[in-house]
């Protein structure tokens, strides 16, 4: 296998020479910790920790959710928005206990309450996004510890951190990853992939009817607060890879060549499939173990059982192929680490984000699948050579290469330019 150079995470700025922070602006221009402020989706959150983590201020963040209330009503009111859903449920479970009252004072019996959220499921163990908390500790902390960097991403977010940046914008610099669909200067930043701005296209236009367009967004073009990437961010970096490698060694080492691993998603509203996509994969892999040494195939979070117990039917015996069962330790890092070629579901941004940071060969199925915004997405990733669509004809030992993506890398290298504008900088 050709050798790929990784980017490396991006630096602080150079030192101009030792020169102690009260000639550089002192302690109120330099940025030395992050508050994360996540919505408990996995794929978001991620992208939050890999920039935090891009700008060298891992060991010196704080992480704090946005949570919204769970099971029987709320389940139908995650579409609105996260304060009004609380003041929502707020109201319906005072009627409840009310209610609850008058029958347990007729009847001598008590209805089941019902659960709160994070019961059972460890949430009571993070910190809840509070807006007031997080602007107080942004103001009196400023003159001894400098400015917050605050980076969110994800609908449920967009809330707290806008309110964090009206109440404390002298203190504050809060980057909002995911599109905010509206009123992007709220943010110090946006960061936020292409195929977001995809509704603008003429192509897109074409599907929408005139009347709904108003509807659609965003309605503008990107402005100069918005950094625009290809996928999404994440926390793959060659430093990264390195640990992960050496961490693998002992299981992955001793493997035969070439490894081909499969990650396997689930149909989402741009990419909806079923068993049909299952039983091309498991076909077409069939077609190519005859090149392959090994195979390791994982599902994701998302992937439909009756897609998973297909694939396991299909391929779960066979001497070169191993199927993950979920169980920890999650091994996706060593197989980014070990693997010589990748084969991603269509449906997962994050996925093949990750898999075209490595540099390897990454063949993609179901894009076919895709419609709106995704199909964009495919388009910029064949576009620059990070991708070929799996066909089951492939001959696995032949490789091929291109210059990683480098997403989090070059918006982390946006925030360090931004900050500078503000005349701060960041400090590890």
């Amino acid at each position: 296998m050709k050798p790929i150079r990784l980017p490396e995470p991006p630096g602080s700025p150079k030192s101009t020479g030792g020169v102690p922070d009260i000639f550089e602006g002192g302690v109120y221009g330099i940025i030395r910790r992050a508050v994360i402020i996540g919505n408990g989706f996995p794929a978001s959150e991620n992208q939050s920790i890999g920039l935090v983590r891009a700008l060298g201020l891992s060991e010196k963040q704080t992480f704090y959710r946005v949570t919204r209330p769970t099971g029987g009503v709320n389940e139908w009111l995650h579409w609105l928005p996260v304060s009004v859903h609380k003041r929502l449920y707020y109201i319906i479970s005072r009627i409840y206990r009310y209610s609850r009252f008058l029958i347990a004072t007729r009847a001598k019996k008590l209805l089941p309450q019902p659960r709160e959220n994070g019961g059972g499921i460890g949430l009571s163990s993070v910190l809840e996004a509070d807006v007031k908390n997080i602007v107080r500790m942004a103001k009196e902390t400023f003159e001894k510890d400098g400015p917050l960097l605050v980076v969110a991403s994800g609908r449920d977010t967009i809330s707290i951190a806008s309110s964090i940046k009206r109440l404390a914008s002298e203190n504050v610099f809060v980057v909002q990853i995911q599109h905010p669909r509206s009123h992007l200067d709220r943010f110090d930043m946006v960061i936020t992939p292409q195929h977001d701005y995809y509704p603008l296209t003429p192509h897109a236009q074409e599907q929408v009817p005139r009347f709904l367009r108003k509807w659609i967004t965003p309605q503008e073009p990107p402005n100069e607060h918005v950094v625009l990437t290809v996928g999404a961010l994440h926390q793959v970096d060659s430093a990264a890879l390195r640990s992960a490698a050496n961490a693998w060694h002992d299981e992955f080492a001793p493997l035969p060549k070439p490894l081909l691993v499969v990650n396997i998603g689930g149909p989402t509203r741009y990419c909806r499939y079923s068993t049909d996509l299952a039983k091309q994969l498991s076909a077409s892999l069939h077609n190519v173990l005859t090149s392959c040494g090994s195979v390791r195939i994982s599902f994701s979070r998302r992937t439909p059982e009756k897609i998973s117990n297909m694939i396991i039917k299909e391929l779960g015996t066979h001497p070169k192929i191993y199927i993950w069962d979920g169980e920890e330790p999650n091994p996706h890092m060593g197989h980014l680490a070990w693997a010589d070629a990748f084969i991603v579901t269509a449906d997962s941004v994050s996925m093949l984000s990750e898999a075209c940071s490595t540099g390897k060969p990454v063949y993609v199925i179901g894009a076919e699948h895709c419609t709106w915004k995704f199909v964009e997405f495919h388009k910029k990733l064949r576009e620059r050579g990070l991708v070929r669509p799996f066909t089951g004809l492939e001959d696995m030992s032949e490789s091929w290469s291109y210059p990683p993506l480098s997403d989090t890398a070059e918006a982390a290298n946006q925030v360090h330019k931004a900050i500078a504008e503000r005349g701060w900088r960041l400090r590890p």
